[in-house]
């Protein structure tokens, strides 16, 4: 604590902001003064703990999910989050937790999940790291012209299906120097950022981190994204697919496992230089892959990534550096052997999906699974290896109420998190959309 005082004493900032992460991965904040954080830093403080008892839209859960009196919760704050926001004049910035709260707080917490995971990890003696990647949409709008538009033929911010592209980077030279300056003086460096195919799609590769750091730094992206967007006149939107027309938004994680300096993942005798362990780690990833998907497609509209030829996978198979596969084993050599699980949504929670990458790996570590699944060789679109994944939210929901399921992630947690999936799903399914009008209207 007196590092972090210490630390605080070096600004000038009349107040903080402090934030958690709901359940759908949308980070909640306010400011608080200097004064108070001092209080805050050794005894918590109170943060309402409806965070966890509404949905995006801030609509109480009608399900059962919510505390009807709205208590505060104890909310922790997470020394080693600390960082300034560059562009809220170097303001300084805590990220919270709810791992001491033993209330619906305490339970729901994404962050908390994942601590949970990554002791288990460590306990098993492996140190996980993970390399998130992000692809969004950016459009010449704002939050209000968006909304008058019904979010519909929005201007994106370059024309074209141009990936890779040098020219659209050269025009936002701008953004493009700020995504990588500023978010690196917010604490997030990345390895590397281009335009993806489709207007106005650009995608950002993350620096690898242990699996704490690596999620944090991967809610603080979006949030970074999205804030600077807002200085250049953009939107910025991890939606997963907001065009049917347009391939959709990938939140892919690259991942390994360490023992200090030694990627347990490598093995030079072994099968393409995977270990035993690695080999193991990802027939976890296979065999829990159909019933973890509401970690990695938690809304409707995530589903409607995974069809064919969308570059998202459509069953759970593996590959070598192959991408049209659910899990692409990539024999990088004694540093860089690891694996990306490419089925995570640009929506999905940080700290879910990667405590459920990680767990579903220790899962197959501790079962001593063998891959025995053959990989993919060519386009996964064209075979039939490997389990199908649920099609929609309400069937990856079913899918998810697995004892294993509830024996990795706790049965309070597993219980709060469906009964907010099934409560989306239900929203869903009581709304009429446009499609539906237009097509049975008249001739119904």
């Amino acid at each position: 604590m007196q590092a972090t005082l210490d630390w605080l004493r070096e600004h000038s900032a009349s107040h903080v902001k402090v934030a958690v992460t709901d359940i759908d991965g949308i980070l909640r904040a306010k400011y608080i003064s200097r004064e108070k954080l001092t209080g805050t830093l050794e005894h918590g403080f109170g943060f309402c703990n409806v965070v966890f008892g509404w949905d995006g839209q801030d609509t109480v859960y009608g399900n059962h999910v919510a505390d009807a009196g709205f208590a505060d919760a104890s909310a922790r704050l997470v020394p080693e989050s600390r960082r300034t926001i560059p562009w809220e004049n170097d303001l300084p910035f805590f990220l919270a937790d709810f791992r001491d709260d033993e209330g619906p707080a305490g339970a729901a917490c994404p962050r908390s999940l994942l601590h949970r995971v990554v002791v288990k990890a460590e306990g098993m003696g492996f140190t996980a790291r993970f390399g998130p990647e992000y692809e969004w949409f950016a459009y010449r709008e704002t939050p209000a012209t968006a909304a008058r538009k019904g979010y519909r033929n929005l201007r994106p911010l370059s024309p074209g299906m141009f990936g890779y592209s040098g020219l659209r980077t050269a025009q936002q030279a701008g953004l493009m120097q700020d995504l990588f300056d500023k978010l690196a003086a917010f604490g997030i460096e990345l390895e590397g950022l281009h335009t993806e195919t489709g207007p106005g799609v650009l995608e950002a590769a993350i620096a690898h981190r242990e699996a704490m750091e690596a999620a944090d730094r991967a809610v603080l992206f979006k949030q970074g994204v999205k804030e600077l967007a807002y200085q250049h006149g953009l939107v910025a939107s991890f939606m997963a697919k907001p065009s049917a027309d347009l391939p959709g938004c990938g939140g892919h994680l690259h991942q390994s496992l360490w023992r200090g300096e030694q990627n347990i993942f490598h093995d030079p005798g072994g099968r393409h230089g995977m270990s035993t362990v690695m080999e193991q780690y990802v027939a976890g990833q296979i065999a829990l892959l159909p019933s973890l998907m509401p970690f990695f497609a938690p809304n409707v509209n995530s589903y409607k990534r995974y069809v064919p030829g969308s570059w998202a996978a459509t069953r759970a198979n593996w590959g070598i550096d192959n991408r049209t596969t659910a899990l692409r084993v990539i024999p990088g050599g004694a540093s860089a052997t690891r694996l990306e699980t490419r089925v995570p949504g640009a929506d999905a929670n940080p700290y879910l999906a990667i405590a459920a990458a990680l767990a579903a790996g220790l899962y197959g570590i501790e079962n001593e699974l063998a891959l025995d699944q053959d990989p993919v060789r060519g386009s996964a679109y064209d075979q039939t290896i490997g389990e199908p994944l649920p099609v929609h939210l309400g069937g990856a929901a079913g899918a998810m109420r697995t004892p294993e399921v509830a024996d990795l992630f706790g049965q309070n947690f597993v219980d709060h998190f469906l009964r907010t999936r099934e409560w989306e799903w239900q929203r869903y399914l009581g709304a009429v959309t446009d499609w539906e009008v237009g097509r049975y209207f008249e001739l119904a």
